[in-house]
């Protein structure tokens, strides 16, 4: 078990949607807190909301996590001012709406540096001072897009199948190391956040129709508030599962998955187009 009172967690994307409610929830439930985000404006605001409540220690860092030096520089910063942190959440993401053919390859690049190379960097510079603790964690943020593939998503899947692959993998190195860090990859399904309002579009997408249907099917379908998400994420940090699904719409993706993994999309397109109508 991983104790969340008195441990001290480092989360990157924590200015907003999950991560912000990771930092509420976990101040509130007696951490430390490390927060990387390049919103500097939405870090002092969400360090002054967790202060009004929970009087924890809180250091902010404005981090591109896209940049490896930039994350090199957080972990030392991260480590100087919480020698104890024993946590590294994996949060920050973005998205980006668009068919393969109609984004272009530096598109889908930033959107890789982002998502999957910023975790590996992260974990890469935080490894070593984790694995000297006596109980230390690393929580990888990936996607129910992370065990099925939609259409529209190219970047996006392969991104967040990368982050699962690669953290089950390392969870099975430091298993065999006889490692004090665990390690836990989250998909989480539908979750109300802005991560679709503020996706880029594809370079060969004109005008807004494409982005507004977007984010009109994603509110339909979103069902797990971030808050709900946050409690889920903690809960498997604490009982040390490998792998937390959030919502039951990941739950049935997942078995639906495992189910019809060559077919799954006919059945899954079927139930979105539904329950896009029921929240019209």
């Amino acid at each position: 078990m991983t104790a969340i009172p008195g441990a001290t967690v480092a989360v990157t994307g924590a200015a907003s949607g999950i991560g912000r409610a990771l930092a509420v929830e976990l101040a509130g439930r007696g951490a430390d807190l490390a927060l990387a985000d390049r919103d500097e404006a939405g870090l002092q605001s969400l360090a002054a909301d967790i202060a009004r409540s929970s009087p924890r220690k809180i250091s902010l860092h404005r981090v591109d996590v896209a940049d490896p030096e930039q994350i090199a520089g957080f972990a030392r910063e991260v480590i100087a001012a919480h020698p104890s942190l024993n946590i590294l959440i994996n949060n920050a993401g973005v998205s980006l709406l668009g068919l393969f053919h109609e984004i272009d390859q530096i598109q889908m690049e930033w959107l890789f540096n982002i998502n999957f190379w910023g975790a590996v960097h992260a974990t890469r510079a935080f490894l070593p001072h984790l694995s000297n603790q006596s109980a230390a964690h690393i929580v990888n943020v990936s996607s129910i897009f992370g065990i099925m593939a939609p259409p529209g998503q190219t970047a996006y899947s392969a991104a967040k199948f990368a982050i699962r692959g690669f953290s089950e993998a390392l969870r099975h190195e430091l298993q065999g190391a006889g490692s004090p860090v665990r390690l836990s990859v989250v998909h989480p399904g539908g979750i109300k956040t802005n991560i679709v309002r503020n996706s880029r579009t594809g370079s060969a997408i004109s005008g807004n129709e494409r982005r507004s249907q977007a984010i009109e099917r994603f509110d339909a379908i979103a069902q797990t508030s971030a808050k709900d998400a946050a409690r889920r994420i903690i809960r498997g940090i604490e009982n040390n599962e490998p792998r937390i699904l959030i919502g039951n719409d990941a739950r049935f993706m997942d078995i639906l998955q495992r189910l019809r993994p060559a077919t799954y999309w006919k059945v899954m397109a079927r139930r979105i187009e539904k329950m896009s109508k029921r929240g019209k």
